[in-house]
């Protein structure tokens, strides 16, 4: 599984090319939940861990016990039971339980920044300050550093364009107001077409609060950080 190699002795295996193949198959298998499976499907609950690669490192999104199926022309639902993995809850489900389309979207961007930078989203410190991964790379795009993001496995790389768009394309998937992220099928045309300009970000959620795990203030939750069932 993916999760599996993020670690620092299998992530070796993954040059650039495998990770960008990587990322490219998990949003088209997202899109064909939400938009091609002859019913509209929500995950909710996409993460390294559910994530199978084959022998040629191909990915297939597993784990469907927390999906939910919502009619085609339902733009949002709500539950009541939040149930999730923290760090890749989108804010206004881990808050108010509301799902959509827009939080499997929140979840495939961390994804890709964990598959950019070869580090799960977890807090760690860096320059005296508690972040997470999601803050973390929005600081270094604010700055203009986001090549700093790259795990340095990959050394050096001519794909470097490449890298920087994926970057973006992330931060916009992860923006703390559902309506400002793109699609899937959005995020999938802006990585394939390096001509087309991006929209610039608006105020992670994370980076109001790099303290949290979730990019947001989480209490009274139901919430499972259970890896396997």
């Amino acid at each position: 599984m993916l999760k599996n190699i993020l670690d620092d002795i299998c992530k070796k295996l993954l040059d650039w090319k495998k990770r960008y193949n990587i990322i490219e198959g998990i949003a088209q298998g997202l899109l064909y939940l939400h938009k091609y499976s002859r019913l509209r499907i929500i995950h909710r609950d996409l993460k390294a861990s559910n994530i199978l690669l084959d022998h040629d490192m191909n990915p297939k999104i597993s784990d469907f016990g927390m999906a939910r199926i919502v009619r085609p022309n339902a733009i949002e639902a709500t539950t009541k039971r939040i149930v999730g993995t923290i760090g890749y809850m989108s804010p206004e489900y881990a808050t108010n339980g509301i799902f959509s389309m827009k939080s499997d979207v929140y979840s495939f961007g961390v994804l890709m920044l964990e598959i950019i930078s070869g580090r799960k989203n977890k807090i760690f410190h860096h320059n005296d300050s508690t972040i997470n991964l999601v803050g973390y790379a929005w600081d270094l795009w604010k700055e203009g550093r986001s090549l700093e993001l790259v795990d340095p496995e990959l050394g050096v790389s001519n794909s470097t364009a490449q890298m920087l768009r994926c970057i973006h394309v992330a931060i916009l998937c992860v923006q703390g107001n559902a309506a400002n992220r793109p699609t899937v099928s959005d995020a999938i045309f802006m990585l394939t077409n390096e001509t087309v300009p991006l929209p610039t970000p608006t105020l992670p959620i994370a980076d109001v609060n790099h303290t949290s795990g979730l990019g947001c203030c989480a209490t009274s939750l139901t919430i499972s950080e259970m890896e396997a069932r």
